[in-house]
């Protein structure tokens, strides 16, 4: 046996969900072009769970469903309360996202029927849980969901306590439709691993949570805007970029393991990036991003990953950085349960070998000789 380091260019599973060949991710087949162009992320959600795009009665069902399973109980939102004002947020949506299960009654029915109807459950009450924690770190009351809405309106509204515009909730839907699922991401896998053992789909997108809590995955985002906080103005940028070039310093937002040519999905949002900006009258982290991007592209080729100007759009959302990891979560707990029905269906534990490489022949020495 030979290891291979981050499993890279190991295939460790079958899936039909989404696929990334020759620099093209498709969700179930379909362009991520196309459907960020035309799909909402209810329309998107639904893909990935059951393998086609919903007719209208179907996409209204899920919808009535999304919103009537989109508050969380009273005693989960008393438990939010008691999270240190500090904690980090993604270990707050861990516990919560955790505790959540002990609320539902049907936690461990493992048919295929229940577990369907847990995934649309989760991604219902993840953005009500974010918005509450985020709101309870504010000192302010949360704010119960709205009826009716979308994903992309109902935390909005839920996490600023008033109806956004449609400009914001369009902005915010294409990023989640952009973040929805990627193939056998680090979150993802490790969901898989969880669900494998015949656990339930809380214990799985917990799994997924806490992996995607690492700043080498979800949180390269947070990263991009605390380097753009950093800069500070447009005039500074390139030689902020050329110092940390020239002491090997990594450039959070840039490369991709899976991507050579430039990751898909970042040139919708960085057209968003633009629209926000030009609608808010201030352009000026837009024009850093791409002054940012030019400079480390001509410098080290590298292109901007989906990372890169996400944090400029949750920014000119006026969604504070300690959120843009959650929102992750809020898109990507849609591909994570179509992962985990997918791994329950037909499943074989995952318990791959390891290369030993520490010691052999060793003798074990009486502890008064050692």
């Amino acid at each position: 046996m030979t290891a291979t380091k981050g499993l890279e260019g190991i295939v460790a599973t079958t899936s039909s969900i989404s696929s990334i060949v020759d620099g093209v991710l498709t969700y179930r087949g379909y362009n991520i072009d196309d459907l960020a162009e035309h799909a909402s992320f209810e329309e998107v959600a639904f893909l990935l769970w059951f393998g086609k795009l919903p007719n209208a009665q179907e996409l209204q069902k899920l919808q009535q469903d999304l919103s009537n399973y989109a508050a969380i109980p009273d005693k989960l939102i008393e438990q939010i309360k008691l999270y240190p004002k500090d904690a980090n947020t993604m270990a707050a949506l861990r516990s919560a996202v955790s505790a959540l299960a002990l609320y539902d009654e049907d936690g461990d029915d493992m048919s295929l029927e229940v577990n369907e109807k847990k995934a649309v459950k989760l991604q219902a009450q993840l953005p009500t849980i974010v918005a509450a924690i985020a709101r309870t770190r504010q000192g302010k009351e949360p704010v119960a969901p709205k009826a009716g809405a979308s994903i992309a309106e109902n935390f909005l509204y839920m996490l600023r306590g008033e109806q956004p515009d449609e400009t914001s909730i369009k902005a915010l839907d294409q990023a989640l439709v952009l973040h929805a699922d990627h193939e056998l991401n680090a979150s993802t896998f490790a969901s898989r691993v969880t669900v494998a053992t015949l656990s339930d789909i809380y214990s799985g997108v917990t799994s997924a949570i806490g992996a995607l809590k690492g700043p080498l995955h979800g949180g390269a985002n947070e990263a991009v805007m605390k380097m753009l906080k950093e800069i500070g103005t447009i005039d500074k940028a390139e030689a902020y970029i050329l110092e940390k070039l020239d002491k090997r310093e990594k450039i959070m937002g840039f490369g991709h393991r899976v991507y050579k040519n430039g990751d898909p999905r970042a040139k919708h949002l960085q057209k968003m990036s633009r629209e926000l900006g030009q609608m808010k009258g201030d352009t000026s982290l837009y024009d850093m991003s791409v002054l940012i991007e030019e400079t480390v592209t001509s410098q080290k080729g590298l292109k901007p990953n989906v990372d890169f100007y996400s944090a400029s759009v949750y920014t000119q959302l006026g969604i504070e950085h300690e959120l843009f990891t959650p929102i992750f979560a809020i898109s990507r707990v849609s591909g994570w349960t179509a992962h985990i029905l997918e791994q329950y269906d037909g499943n074989r534990i995952i318990r791959p070998r390891a290369e030993y490489t520490g010691l052999t022949d060793q003798k074990y020495v009486p502890v008064d000789m050692r």
